[in-house]
């Protein structure tokens, strides 16, 4: 199971306004007729219930959305770029690569249907009709379409299950799912025998419900030795955990302990789940010998346990039992796990989101939309500087230099435009 994968994410370009005139024989008063450029196409994030695993992202990892085409004449709009929408599975985590922040968690598609914006797109450039004015009647400005969003974005898949078996390697996990489900996992000898989660479905009654087998933790699972650090998050979704023990092992306690404590250094959530301990192998001559033993083991610790056999199915009905009533006891509604940040807006008051700083004998501008102006040719006319200058007085920027100390001669840039003041 491909259950975690990191990719790389590219919205598309807004296209350009255009720059167009009116030129009709009996159409008085024709004037400029530039359109809009289409918005560039988005990255989008989608869960499906047809999609088992992130296996499809693992050879090809950069996904690019469409560009938006460029405005034409007779106030013609450009098509908007074309949207990518990247199926996953139910219970993918959306995370983006943060150098600052760290992974900063976009969304939770735990339900079918849902989706994220991984990456926007650019917004289109605007025609020269909107620079149209009383006293430029005939403008040769448009703008250029803004770049899309990129970077990095990583899938992490949780599995969705009701419990999840938990133990260490080789104690019965997998003989477990198989002997309460119609699960079929790798069963043998040795530990490790299953290298991916697997989920089966238990009957009980008219109750049902989904179990997972977590494979296996071991010490110091929570820094990454053995499999259980690839598989731990997995468990952050269930309601329940069915701790597995091995019977014929010399402490069955002490290894429910260090497991448990591998849980609480990987997540303090974890520890806190409800669990249903359950030492297995009981049909080993040796086991059932010390059962009592065991039983008063637990107890002493405060822990009621279950005995089973995964192999020959002893017991099993009865763990399945306790397991769907003490589900049925737990809130679906009880926050478990890691929680995720909710979304909050905070409007931004004007201007706060332009400035001027100085780089060396250069006064820099920052305005969104500003440098983005274009004219005929690419250069930077007097036309582009008067407007350049009537919404840096707009924007109050106009002062802001003159506070700086700019004189006239002095170079200003603004995106990828300069000029002199």
């Amino acid at each position: 199971m491909i259950d975690r994968v990191e990719i790389a994410v590219k919205a598309g370009k807004g296209g350009d306004g255009a720059i167009s005139f009116r030129r009709e024989k009996f159409v008085p008063y024709g004037g400029p007729d530039g359109g809009d450029g289409g918005k560039g196409g988005s990255i989008v994030v989608k869960a499906d219930l047809g999609v088992t695993d992130l296996r499809k992202f693992r050879n090809k990892r950069l996904y690019r959305a469409g560009n938006g085409e460029a405005g034409r004449g007779k106030k013609k709009h450009g098509r908007n770029g074309e949207d990518v929408i990247l199926m996953v599975p139910i219970g993918t985590v959306v995370s983006q690569k943060d150098q600052v922040d760290g992974d900063v968690i976009l969304a939770d598609l735990d339900g079918p249907g849902q989706q994220a914006v991984v990456a926007g797109g650019g917004k289109g450039g605007l025609g020269n009709i909107h620079f149209s004015s009383s006293t430029n009647q005939a403008p040769r400005i448009a703008q250029q379409g803004e770049a899309g969003e990129e970077g990095s974005v990583l899938l992490e898949l949780r599995l969705i299950a009701d419990a999840g078996i938990i133990g260490y390697p080789n104690v019965g996990k997998s003989t477990l799912l198989a002997a309460a489900s119609a699960a079929r996992p790798k069963i043998a000898s040795y530990p490790f025998t299953t290298l991916e989660a697997v989920l089966g479905m238990v009957e009980v009654g008219r109750q049902s419900f989904v179990l997972a087998e977590i494979p296996g933790l071991v010490a110091d699972a929570h820094l990454g030795r053995g499999l259980g650090h690839g598989f731990l998050r997995h468990t952050m979704r269930t309601r329940l955990l069915v701790h597995l023990v091995d019977g014929s092992a010399e402490s069955p306690l002490d290894n429910m302990v260090r497991v448990n404590n591998e849980l609480s250094l990987f997540d303090s959530a974890l520890a806190r789940k409800p669990q249903l301990v359950a030492v297995n192998k009981i049909d080993l001559p040796q086991v059932r010998a010390r059962r009592v033993g065991i039983r008063d083991d637990f107890h002493s610790a405060g822990v009621k346990v279950l005995f089973v056999s995964a192999e020959t199915g002893e017991g099993v009905d009865r763990l399945m039992a306790a397991v769907a009533k003490m589900l049925a006891r737990i809130s679906v509604e009880k926050e478990t796990g890691e929680k995720l940040p909710r979304k909050v807006f905070r409007p931004q008051p004007r201007g706060t989101s332009a400035g001027v700083h100085r780089e060396g004998d250069t006064f820099v501008i920052e305005a969104p939309g500003m440098g983005r102006l274009v004219t005929e040719g690419g250069i930077v006319s007097p036309e582009v500087r008067r407007e350049l200058k009537k919404r840096l007085t707009r924007l109050g920027l106009g002062r802001t230099l003159e506070k700086a100390g700019i004189k006239p001669g002095d170079k200003v840039r603004c995106g990828s435009l300069e000029w002199e003041w």
